[in-house]
C-alpha cells in the first residue's frame, strides 16, 4: 500500500473502533450501523451518532434534526448541517463550520476553528490554540 494512504487507512480504522463501540446499545431507536470510505474521509453512524475521520479533506455531513457528532484527524475542512445534539472534535487543524450545535460542544486536539449560527451549547475547549466562535 503506497505511504500516502496509511493515514486514511488509520483514520478508518480508528472511527470504525469508536463506532462499533456502540452497536452493543439496547436503544430502540437505533438502527443499524453504517459505514462509508471513500475520499471524502470514512464516516461510521451508530444509532443518533455520526462518527467521522479524515487527513486533509473537504467534506459535508448532515447532523439532520439531533444528531450527534464526533470528529477526528487532521487538516480536514467540514461543513455540518442540520441540528447537532453534540459534538466532539479531536486531531489538529480542522476547520469545522455548523448550522447549529444545541447541547454540548467539546474541543480536544489543536489549533482547530469552530464556527456555529445558532444554539446556545456548552463549550469545554480542552485543547490548545483552537478558536471556538458563534457567528
Amino acid at each position: 500500500m503506497p505511504s500516502h494512504r496509511w493515514p486514511l487507512l488509520f483514520a478508518a480504522c480508528a472511527v470504525g473502533t469508536i463506532g462499533l463501540a456502540g452497536c452493543g446499545s439496547e436503544s430502540s431507536d437505533t438502527n443499524a450501523p453504517t459505514a462509508t470510505a471513500g475520499s471524502s474521509g470514512a464516516q461510521v453512524e451508530v444509532g443518533n451518532t455520526i462518527n467521522y475521520g479524515s487527513f486533509g479533506t473537504t467534506a459535508e455531513i448532515d447532523c439532520a434534526d439531533g444528531k450527534s457528532l464526533n470528529v477526528g484527524g487532521s487538516n480536514n475542512t467540514l461543513t455540518v448541517k442540520g441540528t447537532c445534539a453534540s459534538v466532539n472534535v479531536g486531531g489538529a487543524d480542522n476547520r469545522l463550520t455548523f448550522d447549529t450545535i444545541d447541547n454540548k460542544l467539546s474541543v480536544v486536539g489543536i489549533n482547530n476553528t469552530v464556527r456555529y449560527t445558532a444554539g446556545d451549547p456548552q463549550v469545554d475547549n480542552l485543547g490548545s490554540g483552537n478558536k471556538i466562535e458563534k457567528t
